[in-house]
């Protein structure tokens, strides 16, 4: 194939639009096994709902199967994330916002290497250990409440509550802020749907939800260097390796990173883990046969089954070939992680949901290489700790169906009614 753009044609079946996403996700997968089967690497048109329309943007390469994903994913040095490449989200943004936003998503090596680290120092054992106390504590205070209450949307009750608090004490977030956080990380993925928007355009949503987030890591930075606490920002404000710390800009960016990875993940991943548990008895009634026993590796089948985090995208930095497919220097590739978690060459019956399933080597948290989710080792504690609350205190929680939120970025459920 020539690498003049201009030549090529895109393909029959199209996996950039509105419609498309409007789909459910077992309806996308239709189109995604196709794919899979006929054309694992295809040619598609620009993703729909840009914030930097571009009129000359001529597309980019779809990656639907479990190997290319991995491979691309694991070559960072032929693929960039750099914002000046285009970053990683899958339509056009501006590179300022990208860098602001993204930390160290979208930082090629040796940049990447070097905040990797200073970032990594600052998750020592002891905070580990620390973060790990509080999140069992959070877990039995949310359900505590929870049947307190009384139930009416699981979303807002439990899986959006654990996230928020737990990414809230780890930096230190002061009580009075912390919905004014999750309103501005819900404004910085909710770009595309039209209750987050209001009346402002998806630009404005993402600018204010991203202003809010700088102005209250700005404040947490200068009073933990004036008064260090035993927290995670007080360990970013200090960090140093090979005499290098962190700015202030790069501690206002992770911030931001872990803000928007730190809830929305685990709680969409939270809400769908639940749901196929209900819609699927035999396999809650064996996670109740033996808690201990299935929670490990039905944790991982969460993660493959709701895929919170739908797309990612790199750029080309030289000629390759992924999945046969020659791909030209400066050509855009976009992974996607649903279609990947739902390869029939790696998933035995990839719909069906098996709480038992092993070995299960989902890309929820990214296909490997130096960008796999740092966060990860959290994501899975605080579902162990949230799951084995409502499973022995909530055992017959019935759940109405999911409102998704509209976009191509997070498998994200803005509510899901509930009872018991």
């Amino acid at each position: 194939m020539t690498t003049d753009t201009s030549k090529r044609t895109y393909d029959d079946i199209e996996v950039s639009s509105e419609a498309f996403w409007a789909q459910s996700a077992r309806e996308r997968d239709k189109s995604f096994a196709v794919l899979r089967r006929e054309r694992p690497i295809s040619w598609q048109p620009p993703a729909y709902g840009s914030l930097m329309p571009d009129p000359d943007d001529p597309g980019y390469w779809a990656v639907v199967c479990h190997a290319d994903v991995v491979a691309v994913s694991k070559a960072n040095t032929i693929f960039s994330s750099a914002p000046e490449m285009g970053g990683v989200m899958f339509e056009n943004m501006p590179a300022d916002l990208l860098r602001a936003s993204q930390s160290i998503l979208t930082m090629d090596e040796p940049q990447h290497a070097i905040t990797r680290k200073l970032v990594s120092s600052a998750f020592s054992p002891r905070q580990i250990r620390v973060i790990q106390q509080q999140i069992t504590k959070q877990a039995t205070a949310i359900i505590d409440e929870f049947l307190e209450e009384g139930p009416r949307d699981f979303v807002e009750q439990v899986s959006m509550r654990l996230p928020m608090w737990t990414i809230s004490e780890m930096l230190g977030v002061p009580e009075n802020q912390r919905a004014r956080m999750v309103k501005a990380v819900d404004d910085m993925v909710g770009y595309n749907d039209p209750e987050y928007i209001g009346d402002r355009n998806p630009f404005e949503c993402v600018m204010g939800g991203l202003m809010e987030l700088y102005d209250i890591a700005q404040h947490l930075i200068e009073a933990r260097r004036s008064a260090p606490a035993e927290d995670l920002m007080t360990a970013l404000v200090a960090a140093e390796v090979d005499g290098h710390q962190l700015t202030d800009e790069d501690i206002m960016s992770y911030f931001t990173l872990l803000a928007i990875a730190g809830n929305d993940t685990t709680r969409n991943t939270t809400s769908h883990g639940m749901k196929a548990l209900l819609d699927h008895p035999e396999q809650k009634a064996l996670l109740v046969s033996d808690f201990d026993r299935y929670i490990p590796t039905a944790v991982e089948e969460f993660l493959r089954w709701g895929t919170a985090v739908m797309t990612f995208r790199r750029t080309a930095l030289e000629e390759t070939i992924i999945g046969g497919q020659k791909i030209a220097a400066g050509d855009k590739v976009v992974m996607f992680y649903p279609s990947a978690n739902r390869d029939e060459r790696v998933f035995e019956d990839p719909w069906r949901f098996d709480i038992t399933r092993n070995p299960n080597p989902h890309v929820a948290f990214g296909g490997g290489g130096v960008h796999f989710c740092l966060g990860n080792h959290v994501a899975r504690m605080q579902m162990r700790a949230l799951f084995r609350e409502l499973i022995t205190r909530a055992p017959d929680i019935q759940l109405g169906e999911p409102e998704y939120v509209t976009g191509h970025f997070m498998h994200a459920i803005k509510r899901m009614p509930c009872s018991l």
